[in-house]
């Protein structure tokens, strides 16, 4: 096969892409709601990151958008067409919020899917959460010298 070739995106092939994932770690709609559900309900209720949703007013909106996202992420449905960045910029997130996110991402995901379920899901959000916390939080530079006059 020649990996210069475009494969045209179809219905059929969003279909095949998710039944490889499917097969290959368990996953599927149905996991991922199940998962979310456990993991958003503890994030909600942990000191560091529950803040953070105290903003979302329709819950069950909330958990459709998410099950949109990561089944497009993980299972490559295509359904997402949101944007995570614009999303989350209003929250004030810092580098403990994404290494406290990603801990209980992992003890979720280990709790409820299959080992290779977990690995994919957690190669996803490491991928994810290092995206956001770099477009979200700046990056601490240490000052420039100061340049003296030209001689």
């Amino acid at each position: 096969m020649n990996p210069s070739i475009a494969f045209p995106e179809t219905a059929e092939r969003r279909a095949a892409l998710t039944a490889e994932v499917t097969a290959r770690t368990g996953l599927d709609e149905v996991s991922i709601e199940a998962f979310l559900r456990a993991f958003y309900g503890a994030a909600r209720e942990d000191e560091v990151l529950g803040p953070a949703f105290a903003g979302v007013a329709d819950w069950e909106g909330h958990i459709a958008n998410l099950k949109s996202f990561w089944s497009s992420v993980a299972l490559m449905t295509g359904g997402y067409h949101g944007q995570p960045m614009q999303a989350h910029r209003a929250l004030a997130l810092t580098p403990a919020h994404f290494a406290r996110w990603l801990a209980l991402f992992e003890r979720t995901a280990r709790a409820c899917f299959t080992e290779a379920g977990a690995a994919h899901m957690l190669e996803r959000a490491r991928r994810i959460a290092r995206s956001l916390e770099m477009g979200l939080i700046p990056l601490q530079l240490p000052p420039r010298p100061a340049q003296g006059p030209s001689a």
